[in-house]
């Protein structure tokens, strides 16, 4: 009985233990998915919102947006980007004086919980977007010293919680919208050093704001700067703002007024001249301004106003506002007219960040004239003529097709012509074309493909690459389809040596770098000497790959992997470029493509005979009747190093580039040795 009682206590102990680690476990188990679920609860909109943002910026010459990865699930950590306590949300974005260049993403208006946007002294682009208006807690806005052009939004009034606005030192046009008004919390509004016109928008306390008040019993409908009671800080200063400083706002230094086209004597203003030229059409002084007392001029009794214009005007003051309201409304027929034909012709207009919904909604694209300042820009009409109406067809892909044409007094060229249609077009593909071609014009090299200039157009609707024609075809057409007789031992060398010097030059000899989006045979065109010519024409790929990634509405998906969010990982596959070089190296001297349903990948095939010096000439291209045994034991080398699966191990182009020059030999005399030469020198050396 003793010993059957020590057996019940052991078991019992056992079972206790075992209950305790149960338990243990389970509240271990329990924690993970809380944390899981707590970690996991990060809005995926407001990490597509940041991301599409740092797409929508194509220079980060400080790279304070390398760490916004698009795959992270938390953004908290991500430079400039400040979350709640609880890490659920992006409450600020603050990255000033970064040099960004690039456009507001108007998908920064789905970042609900927002209290501030700071993007202070940057270059930014394009208009502010009315989606910043959604914005309903932000609190701070801070846009000033960017390059910001357009018009104020008036959504901009619905930022019910916001206290500060700057957007001084911009491009900013257009009048102040009323709607501001309606900032009940605003504190601090810097307008300052834009280019302004209008009036300042001021609830007044005219008899007509009177009448308009007691029809509505309320101060709700009434706009103007005027229900701003908590403005502290304003600055409109050097504008082209007219008329008067509304009383309301007489508090205000007289700085904060200056440089503007105003009836202000106290204050100094631009002069005359300045603000005649600011508007052609608007004659400053001539007519009083009476923003501060009515929403609009018509509104007043004719009577009074009747009384006031002969008081105040002398006759020939009053003849010129004749004229000039004649003027006015002839401009405005002819404009009336021109948008009214506009209209019946569907004339194609690009319209930014968004598809086109409608071709009523003209909004004319941003181009970067510096970028493309030092690049010939032709007109459809003449590659169209060049290219006899585009029906020279030498090439094409899902993406783009190429003309062949030859200018007027020029050389031949290639032609590259996307293939999308206009309401696929966003602002993002319009940016990556403009950088592409930048980069590309900056290309210049014997064994490069020189970029003669570019084709954007409207109507219709192009976009185009002109290069220079390397008239004796492709690579891969003389290694696949040709006479393979023409490309002889020595031709052969003098092609790889050239590719790897092209190579060299973009990988080392510019800054930055750039990199052959896809590096293989039909990349290479030959010239009339067979000297060769790397061509970048999938760069169509790259740009439709990386928009593809914010809109998703153009490309071909899996035509290429690129990883998004930065336009300059577009010029860094220096290791992918190297590795497809040993790839292209092995397809000239075995004549072989680089995969087929035969033998399979071409790389597999022949990575038995890469090492072994006596099966090296198996590899050879049957073809070929003459070879040097030495050149192919380098050619061999090159090969198996390029291709190393070890990234680390493998050599630069310009190691490549000079391991090739100094030990292959491409004099002519080596075309007379012959193939039994060649096998005697292997026997010897076996």
């Amino acid at each position: 009985m003793i010993f059957s009682s020590g057996v019940i206590k052991e078991s019992s102990i056992s079972q206790g233990k075992k209950m305790r680690s149960y338990i243990c476990f389970l509240l271990l188990f329990l924690a993970s998915r809380v944390s899981f679920v707590t970690c996991g609860s990060f809005p995926t909109s407001e990490v597509w919102a940041l991301t599409t943002f740092k797409e929508a910026i194509y220079e980060d010459p400080h790279l304070v947006l390398s760490n916004w990865n698009a795959l992270d699930a938390n953004p908290c950590e991500w430079t400039g980007i400040t979350c709640n306590q609880d890490r659920q949300h992006v409450i600020k974005i603050n990255i000033s004086g970064s040099s960004l260049k690039g456009f507001l993403a108007p998908e920064l208006g789905q970042i609900t919980y927002l209290q501030e946007l700071t993007l202070r002294d940057n270059n930014l682009l394009g208009i502010i977007p009315k989606d910043l208006g959604m914005l309903k807690f932000l609190k701070v806005l801070d846009l000033g010293m960017n390059k910001l052009t357009g018009p104020l939004p008036p959504e901009l009034g619905n930022l019910s919680s916001v206290m500060k606005i700057n957007l001084q030192s911009n491009g900013l046009t257009g009048s102040l919208p009323a709607e501001l008004g309606n900032l009940k919390y605003l504190q601090e509004l810097r307008l300052d050093r834009n280019k302004l016109k209008g009036t300042v928008p001021a609830a007044s306390n005219s008899a007509f704001t009177a009448k308009i008040r007691g029809m509505y019993s309320s101060r709700s409908n009434l706009t103007g700067l005027c229900r701003s009671s908590q403005l502290k800080v304003v600055d409109f200063s050097h504008n082209f703002l007219v008329g008067s400083i509304p009383k309301c706002l007489e508090y205000l230094p007289s700085t904060s007024f200056q440089g503007n086209c105003l009836q202000e004597k106290d204050v100094k203003q631009r002069p005359t001249p300045q603000c005649v030229d600011s508007d052609k059409i608007r004659l400053v002084g001539a007519l009083p301004s009476r923003s501060h007392r009515a929403p609009s001029p018509k509104h007043q009794p004719a009577e009074d106003d009747a009384k006031h214009q002969k008081a105040s005007k002398p006759a020939w003051l009053f003849s010129l506002e004749i004229v000039t309201g004649i003027m006015v409304g002839s401009l405005f027929l002819v404009a009336l007219l021109t948008a009214f034909q506009r209209y019946n012709s569907k004339s194609a207009i690009i319209i930014p960040w968004k598809k086109s919904g409608s071709k009523k909604e003209h909004v004319a694209i941003y181009a970067d004239t510096e970028l493309l300042k030092d690049v010939t820009k032709f007109s459809r009409q003449d590659l169209e003529i060049a290219c006899e109406d585009f029906s020279n067809i030498i090439g094409s892909s899902p993406d783009s097709f190429v003309y062949k044409g030859t200018m007027r007094a020029g050389p031949e060229i290639a032609v590259v012509s996307l293939c999308t249609k206009e309401e696929h077009w966003t602002c993002y593909l319009e940016l990556y074309f403009q950088r592409e071609v930048a980069d590309l014009a900056r290309l210049n090299h014997e064994n490069i493909g020189k970029l003669l200039g570019y084709c954007r157009e409207s109507t219709p609707f192009t976009r185009m690459l002109v290069f220079e024609y390397a008239s004796n075809g492709t690579l891969y057409e003389h290694l696949h389809y040709g006479e393979e007789s023409q490309l002889s031992w020595t031709r052969r060398m003098r092609i790889i040596i050239g590719i790897a010097r092209g190579l060299k030059h973009l990988h080392t000899e510019l800054d930055p770098p750039f990199t052959i989006s896809e590096l293989n045979s039909s990349a290479v065109y030959l010239t009339e000497d067979f000297s060769p010519k790397l061509v970048e024409f999938e760069s169509w790929k790259t740009i439709l790959a990386r928009s593809e990634k914010n809109t998703g509405s153009v490309g071909n998906k899996g035509t290429i992997c690129l990883l998004p969010n930065s336009v300059e990982k577009r010029h860094l596959d220096i290791q992918g470029n190297i590795h497809a070089f040993g790839i292209l190296v092995l397809e000239i001297i075995s004549g072989r493509p680089t995969f087929c349903k035969d033998r399979g990948c071409l790389i597999d095939w022949a990575k038995d005979h890469l090492e072994l010096p006596e099966v090296m000439p198996y590899i050879l291209d049957p073809e070929l009747k003459h070879f040097t045994f030495d050149d192919l034991k380098v050619i061999c080398e090159v090969i198996s190093l390029c291709i190393h699966p070890d990234v680390s191990k493998r050599p630069s182009m310009q190691e490549i580039s000079l391991m090739l020059e100094s030990r292959i030999d491409t004099l002519v005399s080596v075309e007379l040795r012959s193939s039994s030469l060649a096998w005697a020198e292997l026997a010897i050396s076996s």
